[in-house]
């Protein structure tokens, strides 16, 4: 009974990590407003925490992997807390940054801990079933933590919006402090083991396709409250709700698409991408005030978006099972690359030639990643049996 508690934070703290990370987006207005600072200078928010990730994830992971995970994750989840609390409450940018950069500097290091603990909570028959669990709270805060931060914000102001965020994460800290039982260090696996995994030249096509997935989906997504907003007309209660709308989508392709990629993983990674084109395609051209035609858009652009983040994880995994952690940290990196590329680009397109541009900048490394798969396929072949994608999901990172 503990340990499926204890997993329930576990999810919780995820879901107030990924908040944290992700939810300045659908607040993105309010912050321009209170900071008097331009659109490409906000996107450093996301880019700066990216960035902080892609660089330190691998070493950090590494080296944390030789400490307790139950301390980790509390230490982690409490720094989270913190720099949610002094973002609430702070008129300086330059301070809302490097708070930023203090909390994605604990995030690979929790995710990895999560991971590991939530598979610890399980026999190892269910090692699959105990990531799914722990990974839908990263899925919950990529989706809803967006309009979670900004349904609060809407409601109660600004700073509200953040104490929301640091109020979960240190629940979740009380949580896995108090049931989370502790866990010996097992062996570890050599470095050099871990490290092979870097000579496949299909791993390396596999992370560069997820780097440009993961810019197609941030380029529009980091400024999808700004778009709403400015570009279609929308005021905030309707922003929040088409946010909303955008989260059910997500969630419901979350539910399914796995299904779809134990058998056609191969399909599914290359109709990803042109998803999310068309869904770019449809906001340009029939995005509205009327609010029906607007939640179809949306549920559409939520589903294609989250079909992104699983697709590429599964993708990366169906070449590196043989050293998952690393993986793990690799595919972190690369996706904050991504996100990295896709809030500066974004940001640099929007201020030059408008916010349309973004959706252009989208569509264009949508394209760019379905001809890398397809390039890939062609010379090293699927890897897509049934065994090899089942096996990739249960090490979904």
């Amino acid at each position: 009974m503990n340990a499926v508690k204890a997993i329930g934070f576990i999810v919780l703290g995820l879901f107030g990590l990924y908040t944290l990370e992700f939810g300045v987006v659908g607040i993105l207005p309010m912050i321009m407003e209170r900071f008097a600072i331009s659109t490409s200078r906000a996107g450093l928010l996301m880019g700066l925490f990216a960035l902080t990730v892609a660089v330190l994830g691998p070493g950090l992971v590494l080296v944390s992997s030789r400490l307790r995970h139950k301390n980790i994750l509390v230490v982690s989840l409490f720094a989270f807390a913190l720099c949610s609390l002094f973002s609430a409450f702070t008129y300086s940018f330059d301070l809302l940054l490097s708070l930023r950069v203090v909390a994605a500097i604990f995030h690979p290091m929790f995710y990895a801990a999560a991971l590991a603990s939530a598979i610890a909570l399980y026999p190892p028959e269910r090692a699959g079933h105990a990531v799914s669990r722990a990974v839908l709270g990263a899925t919950l805060g990529l989706i809803l933590g967006v309009p979670a931060m900004s349904a609060v914000a809407d409601t109660f102001g600004y700073e509200a919006a953040y104490l929301f965020c640091a109020a979960v994460c240190f629940f979740a800290g009380l949580g896995v402090l108090v049931l989370l039982p502790p866990a010996p260090i097992g062996e570890l696996p050599g470095y050099g083991e871990q490290l092979r995994i870097l000579r496949k030249p299909a791993l390396w096509l596999n992370l560069v396709s997820g780097i440009l997935t993961f810019t197609a989906l941030f380029a529009v997504y980091s400024y999808a409250a700004e778009y709403l907003q400015r570009q279609v007309g929308l005021n905030p209660q309707a922003i929040s709700l088409m946010l909303v709308i955008f989260g059910i989508g997500g969630v419901a392709s979350n539910l399914w698409i796995g299904k779809l990629l134990d058998s056609h993983l191969v399909q599914a990674t290359l109709l990803q991408p042109l998803a999310l084109a068309m869904a770019y395609l449809l906001l340009f051209a029939l995005a509205s005030q009327w609010l029906p035609g607007m939640a179809m858009i949306m549920l559409f652009w939520g589903a294609a978006h989250t079909g992104g983040l699983i697709c590429s994880q599964i993708w990366l995994r169906s070449v590196s099972r043989e050293a998952p952690d690393f993986a793990t940290s690799l595919f972190i990196t690369a996706a904050n690359i991504g996100v990295m590329l896709g809030s500066s680009l974004g940001g640099w397109a929007i201020e030059r030639l408008g916010l349309p541009a973004a959706l252009w900048l989208g569509v264009t490394f949508c394209v760019l990643a379905t001809l890398l798969i397809a390039f890939k396929v062609t010379l090293y072949g699927t890897h897509s049996s049934r065994q090899d994608a089942r096996l990739a999901r249960t090490s979904l990172t």
